[in-house]
C-alpha cells in the first residue's frame, strides 16, 4: 500500500469518526486543514505523508471533544501501525496531535516543520468566514452566550481557565481568534491569514453596530 493509498483509508477512518461532530471540529474542519496544509507544503520541505496525516487525524484525540484522551490516542496509533505506517512516522504524527492546540496560548513549543505546517493549516481554519461560523457552532455546542457585555475579555489565564472559564463567542475573537496570525509559523501562512482577519475585524465592526442598534 503506497502512501496515497494510506491516506485514503486515513480520509475513510475519520470521516467515520467526526462526520456527525457538531462543534465545528467535524469531517468538513478536518478535510479543510488537511487542503489548506497541501498548499503550505508547496512552499516548506516536509513529509508530505505526515503532514496530511496529522491534519486529518489532529481532532481525534483532542482534549475538549474526547473524554479519554490516552485512549482515544492509543486508537490513532493502532490505526496506524495496522495501515503498516513506519515507526518514525506514526511518532512524529502523534507527537504532533498532542503538541498543535492552542490552550489560551500555553501550546507546547512545536519541534518539526510538519508540525508547524499542521498547527499554521488548523490556525487558518479558525480565521475568515468560516472562523467565524465555527465560533458560534462551538460557543452554541458548549452552551455559550453569543455576547455579554457584563462578560470582561480574559488577557491573562491558564490553559485550564482558557479551556473552562466562563466567557463568549465574541469574546473568543479576542482571546484566541485575533491572535492567531501572530502565533503562524510559516510565511504562507501568515499571508492567507491576513485577507481572513481583515475579513473578522470587518464583522466585528458591524456586529457592535447592530448589537447597539446604530442605524
Amino acid at each position: 500500500m503506497d502512501d496515497q493509498e494510506k491516506i485514503l483509508k486515513i480520509e475513510d477512518w475519520v470521516k467515520q469518526k467526526s462526520l456527525n461532530e457538531t462543534t465545528g471540529h467535524d469531517w468538513y474542519h478536518l478535510k479543510r486543514v488537511a487542503n489548506l496544509a497541501k498548499d503550505l507544503l508547496k512552499y516548506e520541505e516536509a513529509d508530505d505523508f505526515v503532514v496530511i496525516a496529522a491534519a486529518l487525524l489532529h481532532d481525534l484525540a483532542d482534549d475538549k471533544l474526547v473524554e479519554n484522551v490516552d485512549k482515544a490516542m492509543e486508537q490513532i496509533e493502532m490505526f496506524l501501525f495496522q495501515l503498516n505506517v513506519s515507526e518514525e512516522r506514526v511518532t512524529t504524527i502523534m507527537d504532533i496531535i498532542k503538541t498543535i492546540s492552542f490552550k489560551g496560548g500555553h501550546g507546547e513549543p512545536l519541534t518539526t516543520i510538519e508540525a508547524k505546517i499542521v498547527q499554521d493549516a488548523d490556525r487558518l481554519d479558525a480565521l475568515g468566514a468560516i472562523g467565524i461560523a465555527r465560533t458560534f457552532q462551538y460557543g452554541g455546542a458548549k452552551g455559550q452566550p453569543m455576547y455579554d457585555p457584563a462578560i470582561s475579555v480574559r488577557e491573562e489565564m491558564s490553559a485550564e481557565e482558557y479551556r473552562q472559564g466562563k466567557s463568549t463567542s465574541i469574546n473568543h475573537f479576542y482571546e484566541k481568534l485575533l491572535l492567531l496570525k501572530d502565533y503562524l509559523n510559516t510565511d504562507r501562512a501568515v499571508q492567507l491569514a491576513k485577507e481572513r482577519e481583515d475579513f473578522m475585524r470587518l464583522f466585528l465592526k458591524q456586529f457592535y453596530k447592530e448589537w447597539n442598534s446604530e442605524i
